[in-house]
């Protein structure tokens, strides 16, 4: 398969892709967390906007994208400076369910790694156990947790107080 991927920056036009990517990624891992009627509902037109916004301005970011055959199938957004001891935040990391366990989320991390050369970290809800397992294969550190910040601010769009755990990779290790 890796004769045929390939990875690239994202740039505006990619947003309606990037934003289908993200919501399915979503509704497959954040449902219970996030209220049902907003994965079903306004989750597509959220990021869709939210999306249009950050490739549009790029500024201090750095969205990579992988594809497969000409079709969008990862991607691997970083905001760099996000925080003095942690680093550059990789505020998304998404591949497609059916490519799952092909590299390509290896590989996209790995060029994360190489893009935030003080350190990188992530945020992961507390029932994603599969992305825990995943990050700690890769040498992702679990720090602390913290209470899932809403979509948009707010907070009918979460179930309860769900919870996420940060993930680092420290300079020495990234």
């Amino acid at each position: 398969m890796t004769s045929e991927l390939r990875f690239r920056q994202a740039g505006a036009g990619d947003a309606a892709a990037v934003a289908e990517l993200h919501g399915d990624s979503w509704r497959r891992h954040y449902r219970g967390a996030y209220a049902d009627s907003f994965l079903d509902g306004e989750c597509s037109e959220y990021l869709g906007a939210m999306w249009a916004k950050r490739l549009a301005a790029r500024e201090g970011t750095l969205t990579t994208l992988a594809e497969y055959d000409g079709q969008l199938v990862g991607l691997a957004h970083l905001v760099f400076g996000a925080d003095p001891r942690w680093g550059a935040l990789v505020d998304n990391l998404h591949v497609r369910a059916p490519l799952k366990r092909q590299g390509i989320g290896t590989q996209l991390l790995a060029r994360t790694g190489e893009a935030a050369p003080d350190g990188y970290f992530l945020w992961v809800l507390e029932q994603n156990t599969a992305a825990q397992a995943f990050y700690e294969a890769r040498g992702g550190i679990r720090q602390d947790s913290k209470h899932v910040p809403p979509p948009g601010g707010e907070p009918r769009r979460l179930n309860g107080t769900p919870k996420c755990l940060r993930y680092c990779w420290p300079k020495a290790t990234a």
